[in-house]
């Protein structure tokens, strides 16, 4: 195994992805001043999204001094060159794609590879990532990670897919490194909905996901 990478320090503290998957990249602002208004520290913005690369570096100038932007649903090496020149401050990978993940740590940027088998998570923890997402974590519940632990006790594992407000508490309670919240957070954001109601969610994630809120 080569030397152990970490996680963005913001996104480690704050235990919070927050992926954004939308129609158009020219979306991405007003939905993401809103959701660091509300403290929100970590987002992966999603490769699905057209326009995603081209609207990259002017989304690290406007939030990289308080906010941690990620690239996610990387899955060729190519999309890594791209996310490093465009100033990403991490990577995210739906699949345990052995090549996409080398050269990631051969650019010397944090990783974090998608799988939900024993085989594929520790194909991809073994090369040195500093976590690997559990996707989709919606179909096997916090006890996978408790059997996880049997084997590899030190597996820092961030759950994916289908996570709301009490997943993401009993996630963190079972012991993930952080969660992935998308849909449940988002909500109609994207369409045009309701801003405000999209801070009052992302400040419950917030609380719940730093320990700050009452239980």
């Amino acid at each position: 195994m080569s030397q152990r990478q970490t996680l963005p320090q913001r996104t480690a503290a704050s235990r919070l992805v927050v992926v954004i998957r939308g129609e158009r990249a020219e979306d991405y602002v007003p939905v993401i001043d809103t959701m660091v208004e509300a403290g929100v520290r970590s987002f992966e913005l999603t490769l699905t999204t057209p326009g995603t690369f081209a609207a990259l570096p002017g989304l690290v100038e406007r939030y990289g001094a308080t906010a941690d932007i990620g690239i996610g649903t990387v899955t060729r090496p190519d999309d890594v060159d791209a996310a490093v020149d465009g100033g990403a401050h991490y990577l995210v990978t739906p699949v345990s794609d052995l090549p996409v993940v080398d050269r990631a740590l051969a650019l010397d940027i944090a990783v974090v590879p998608g799988g939900l088998t024993p085989t594929e998570l520790h194909s991809t923890w073994n090369r040195g990532v500093p976590a690997v997402k559990l996707f989709p974590a919606g179909q096997v519940g916090t006890g996978y990670l408790k059997d996880l632990r049997g084997p590899f006790p030190d597996l820092a594992v961030i759950p994916s897919g289908g996570v709301d407000l009490e997943a993401a508490r009993a996630w963190l309670s079972a012991g993930a490194a952080a969660v992935s919240v998308g849909g449940p957070l988002l909500g109609d954001a994207l369409a045009g909905g309701e801003l405000a109601a999209l801070a009052a969610r992302a400040r419950r994630f917030v609380e719940v996901c730093t320990g700050s809120g009452a239980e």
